[in-house]
């Protein structure tokens, strides 16, 4: 696996916890600027917008840019968005940066998984994609309880700091490490090219596998804490603990996840899904029992994120023609499922059914996620991907 894998797989965890560590900030956040925790939880909303309309909006514009100057640009794009956030008093200009901050990193997401998967031979390709993920899941579990850390010793604003002294490393790495790559100036990649291209049903299909197996394990992830105080009985100093045993478990699942994602993606996904839908209804069913939920919380992470790798080699592999295009919506369909899979969460709460019910959840999305994966192996069997001839761009 070349170094540059890993170099991206950083940059991912640097970015990535500026993603995660919000959540554990907010009473500090909204005492510091006036404001109310509510109306600071809408910064966490604010950079989910930014993730889901970036990536395609950014493909598209920086379609003939070599891969290595885009994600440059956008990482320098994050550093400043974070420095300009730890400095402001005003709310209105961290919400923006938050907007801007998520935009840029959505766009170094797309550019990432692009040039990964071209470093790589089409066997290495779900390899790769652990290390990525890898990178999310490092966040996970160091970057958020990492994050509040900081913010308990050094305020909120030292936690942006650490986010963009980090992301400035991690952009000097990728300057150093990535190959600088050059556009193909006699065949550039073509939007009307790439849009034919997405018109194949089975990318879409791809697409709606992302959203919900990526929901059906946030659902009951968003509301972990919770769960564990309110229902499970686990002390609050727990919490964390049971976090790094979900990120173990999630490490466990990438790395397995990437070995058989490229020869068997279908049987990841069938095992991976039916995996989350068995132990979700199980931590739905004996969620005041504390040591089958911690064990239960492992191995949920596990079976989530087996499925990781699969999902993004699948849209690559259905969307060769179309590669810039079809990596980055599949980045707004994991946004879609990290978005509307919470909210739906929080309406079955809202609506008195207690916190076992976003187990609940997370298994009616299990179950619509393989049904969904059903649907794309009857495709898969009747006609192939298209596939046409795309440069390789730096």
């Amino acid at each position: 696996m070349p170094l540059a894998i890993y170099v991206l797989g950083l940059a991912i965890f640097a970015q990535g916890t500026s993603e995660l560590m919000l959540a554990g900030l907010l009473p500090q956040l909204a005492a510091d600027l006036g404001v109310s925790i509510p109306d600071a939880g809408l910064l966490i909303s604010a950079f989910a917008i930014g993730m889901l309309v970036g990536a395609p909006v950014l493909a598209v514009l920086t379609l003939r840019v070599p891969r290595r100057t885009a994600m440059l640009v956008f990482l320098a794009i994050f550093v400043g968005t974070h420095v300009a956030g730890a400095l402001t008093p005003n709310y209105g200009v961290l919400f923006a940066t938050r907007i801007v901050g998520a935009v840029a990193y959505a766009g170094f997401w797309a550019a990432t998984t692009i040039t990964a998967l071209r470093l790589v031979a089409p066997t290495g390709r779900g390899r790769a994609m652990a290390v990525l993920v890898g990178g999310l899941t490092l966040a996970t579990v160091i970057g958020l309880p990492g994050g509040t850390f900081i913010s308990e010793y050094l305020g909120w604003r030292a936690a942006f700091w650490a986010v963009a002294i980090m992301s400035a490393l991690a952009m000097v790495a990728v300057a150093v490490t990535v190959p600088a790559g050059r556009p193909d100036t006699a065949n550039p990649p073509r939007l009307r090219l790439e849009l034919r291209a997405m018109a194949q049903p089975q990318l879409w299909i791809a697409y709606a596998v992302t959203a919900l197996s990526v929901g059906a394990t946030l659902v009951t992830f968003s509301y972990l804490a919770p769960l564990l105080i309110d229902v499970t009985g686990l002390p609050t100093g727990w919490v964390p603990v049971v976090l790094v045993i979900y990120g173990v478990g999630s490490a466990a699942g990438i790395a397995i996840g990437g070995r058989i994602a490229d020869t068997r993606p279908f049987p990841t996904l069938y095992v991976g899904l039916s995996g989350v839908v068995v132990v979700s209804v199980a931590l739905a069913l004996t969620a005041r029992f504390p040591v089958v939920v911690v064990v239960l919380v492992g191995v949920l992470g596990a079976f989530g994120f087996l499925t990781n790798p699969a999902v993004n080699t699948r849209v690559f592999a259905l969307g060769e023609a179309a590669p810039t295009l079809a990596v980055s919506t599949n980045i707004s369909a994991f946004n879609i499922g990290i978005t509307v899979a919470p909210w739906l969460g929080g309406l079955a709460i809202g609506a008195g059914f207690g916190y076992p019910s976003v187990a609940w959840i997370g298994a009616g999305l299990g179950l619509a996620a393989l049904a969904t994966v059903l649907l794309a192996a009857a495709l898969a069997h009747r006609s192939p991907p298209v596939r046409e001839p795309v440069p390789a761009s730096g």
